[in-house]
């Protein structure tokens, strides 16, 4: 830490954008479910994803606060509001949260949703259910890495897998490491999907997909990744994430990815717009079809009306 501050205070990061430099998607959720056969994938912001899998509404890490942060006067700040609103959100059955830092496990976000959507059913890492009952949560199952178990809930059955990631936890000083840190696969409705948390590079990436896919979606984290000295270790950046998503895919039909984890709070020094565009042109150099990289906007519905065969 001390010497990325000298780094900063030598070469400092670019500004932030204005907001303007993100656009906003008209949200396309449907209300209270799906009906027919498909899914679609919502992007909030950050890693927060509504995904309708079916008629199985499911959100990944909800983070719906003004700041990444233990107080509500310094940290991470938004850089611009959630692209659906928390008391937008349709009747939620699964929350998949992959850790505990204060961007992805957000005390107000989740008190909220838990009192909001109390049948909700919360899948976590090893060690934090203790956290989220804390904060009212009713329904919640720990799982370990390559842990596979099943939910049933008003939208269907999902079967969700807890799948390795290179990453850490903590919340404070003294916490570091007591949980675990993960990503999920969630299946429902005849729809399968891949959601990585944050991660860094890690040999297990093949395993995923060939243990637990093939997957119609992934999700897969494309910021907060310089100066590369330091980040390497906890994060992909934007063309890692493109690697790491060519090796779940392996050589079957190319899934969708949407990129996350980016464009929401500055967490690091590249620029907040750097991401989406390092991964596109990733993509497209790996020769991989341009129409199956979603890269939303804030709050843009993509969907798919019927399951692929």
């Amino acid at each position: 830490m001390l010497r990325w501050a000298r780094e900063r205070r030598a070469h400092p990061p670019v500004p932030n954008p204005p907001a303007s430099a993100f656009p906003a998607g008209a949200p396309a959720v449907r209300r209270p479910r799906r009906e027919a056969a498909g899914w679609s994938a919502t992007w909030v912001g950050h890693s927060t994803v509504l995904l309708q899998l079916g008629a199985m509404n499911v959100l990944t890490d909800p983070m719906f606060s003004e700041r990444a942060s233990p107080v509500s006067f310094a940290g991470p700040r938004r850089m611009v509001p959630p692209g659906l609103p928390l008391e937008a959100l349709p009747p939620i059955d699964v929350v998949l949260l992959s850790h505990n830092h204060y961007d992805h496990c957000d005390r107000p976000s989740i008190r909220a949703i838990a009192r909001r959507h109390p049948e909700a059913a919360w899948i976590v890492p090893m060690g934090l259910a203790r956290l989220v009952r804390r904060w009212g949560v009713r329904e919640v199952l720990e799982l370990d890495w390559w842990e596979v178990a099943e939910a049933e809930v008003a939208g269907g059955v999902a079967t969700v897998g807890c799948t390795p990631a290179r990453h850490f936890s903590a919340r404070g000083p003294f916490d570091r490491g007591d949980t675990l840190w993960c990503g999920f696969t969630i299946r429902a409705n005849g729809v399968a999907a891949y959601f990585a948390g944050d991660t860094a590079m890690h040999p297990e990436f093949a395993a995923i997909g060939e243990r637990l896919g093939p997957f119609d979606l992934i999700l897969m984290p494309v910021g907060a990744y310089e100066p590369r000295w330091f980040m390497q270790g906890v994060h992909v950046n934007a063309d890692e994430g493109v690697d790491a998503f060519r090796q779940v895919a392996g050589s079957g039909p190319v899934p969708a990815m949407v990129p996350i984890h980016w464009g929401t709070f500055r967490l690091t020094d590249e620029d907040p717009l750097e991401p989406p565009r390092r991964a596109r042109a990733r993509w497209l150099a790996a020769g991989l079809p341009d129409d199956r990289l979603w890269v939303l906007r804030r709050g843009e519905t993509r969907e798919i009306e019927a399951n692929r065969d």
